[in-house]
C-alpha cells in the first residue's frame, strides 16, 4: 500500500491526481472530510497520536514536507512522522526535500535534518531534492498594477521547476520505490529564470526595477505575514540574487522520460498583478505545504 501525506496541499493534490487510478493508494490529510477520489485517512503531523493508525499497513510512504513553520516545528512534525512510520512497519519512505543548492536558504535545516533522520532509520528511503517552484517565482516576482517587477533578485536567476513536473517525478518514484532505494535525486529545472527574463516575457508594458532587500523586508513585515515568513521570503530573494540558485541539470528529465515544462511559462501562469508577499505565502518557498500533513 502507498500513502501520500499532505494530500490537499498544492503538490500533494497533484500527486494524488496522478495516482488516482491505483487501487493500492490512500491519501493522508489532517481533514479527511474533504472529498477525494482515493480513500483517505486522518494523518496530522501536529497530532502524533493520529499517525500510528494512519500508517498501518503502509508499504511505501510519500512524505511531503510540512515545511510551513519555524525550524523546530517542522523538525518535530517530520520526526513524529518518521518515528510513527518505523513503529508501523513502513518499508520505504520517499521524502520531498530541498535542492542541494538550497543550503543557502534559511529553511534548509529541517530538510537536512529529515534526510539524516531517514538515513539513520530502519526503513528504505529515497530523497527527492526538489528545486523551488516556478509558480513560486511567478508569485514572488509578479508585476505590480503599474507594470513594474520590483522583486530584489538583482541579476540572479533561479533554476525553477514546474510543480507539475515534481508531481510527475514523485508519483513515478513512489510507484517504483524499490528501484530508487538509497538514492538522492536532484530535481531542478533546466532553465534559469530571473527578473529581467520575466519582464521581457510579460511584454513591453512590464519593466524590471528591483528594490532593495531592506525595503522588501519592511513591506513583507507590514503585510501581515507570519513572523517566520519574513526571513524565509527575504532569504529566498537574497539567495537567488547572489547567484546560488541558478544551477540547472539533475535527474528531472531522466525521471520524467521527457523534457520538463518551461519554467518561464509556468512562472507566468500565476495571476499577473497578485503579489505573494502582500498576502502571505500559503506554500513554503521550499515547496513544503502549509502544514497540510
Amino acid at each position: 500500500m502507498i500513502l501520500v501525506t499532505g494530500a490537499t496541499g498544492a503538490l500533494g493534490a497533484l500527486i494524488a491526481e496522478r495516482l488516482a487510478d491505483r487501487d493500492d493508494t490512500v491519501l493522508g490529510t489532517r481533514d479527511p472530510r474533504r472529498s477525494h477520489r482515493l480513500p483517505v485517512r486522518r494523518v496530522d503531523f501536529d497530532e502524533p497520536g493520529t499517525l500510528g493508525e494512519g500508517f498501518a499497513g503502509v508499504d511505501v510512504l510519500l512524505l511531503i514536507s510540512a515545511g510551513y513553520g519555524e525550524d523546530d516545528t517542522v523538525t518535530a512534525r517530520h520526526g513524529a512522522a518518521i518515528d510513527a512510520a518505523e513503529k508501523a512497519g513502513v518499508g520505504h519512505v520517499v521524502y520531498t526535500s530541498l535542492t542541494a543548492d538550497g543550503d543557502h536558504l534559511p529553511y534548509a535545516l529541517p530538510h537536512r535534518w529529515t534526510e539524516r533522520r531517514l538515513q539513520e532509520s530502519t526503513m528504505d528511503w529515497t530523497i527527492l531534492r526538489n528545486g523551488l517552484y516556478a509558480e513560486l517565482l511567478g508569485g514572488l516576482a509578479a508585476p505590480s498594477a503599474d507594470g513594474r517587477i520590483t522583486a530584489p533578485l538583482g541579476e540572479g536567476r533561479l533554476a525553477a521547476v514546474a510543480r507539475a513536473d515534481l508531481a510527475d517525478a514523485a508519483a513515478r518514484v513512489t510507484v517504483e520505490a524499490p528501484a530508487h532505494a538509497g538514492r538522492i535525486h536532484e530535481l531542478v529545472g533546466e532553465q534559469a529564470v530571473g527578473g529581467a527574463d520575466l519582464a521581457r516575457a510579460y511584454g513591453p508594458h512590464v519593466t524590471y526595477e528591483p528594490e532593495t532587500l531592506s525595503r522588501t523586508r519592511a513591506r513583507i513585515a507590514a503585510s501581515g505575514a507570519e513572523p517566520f515568513q519574513v526571513p524565509m521570503l527575504v532569504g529566498t530573494y537574497s539567495a537567488i540574487a547572489a547567484g546560488f540558485m541558478s544551477r540547472t541539470g539533475g535527474d528531472l528529465r531522466q525521471l520524467l522520460g521527457r523534457a520538463p515544462h518551461s519554467a518561464l511559462t509556468a512562472s507566468l501562469a500565476q495571476p499577473a498583478v497578485r503579489r505573494m508577499t502582500a498576502r502571505g505565502a500559503r506554500s513554503a518557498p521550499d515547496g513544503g505545504e502549509e502544514s497540510e500533513a
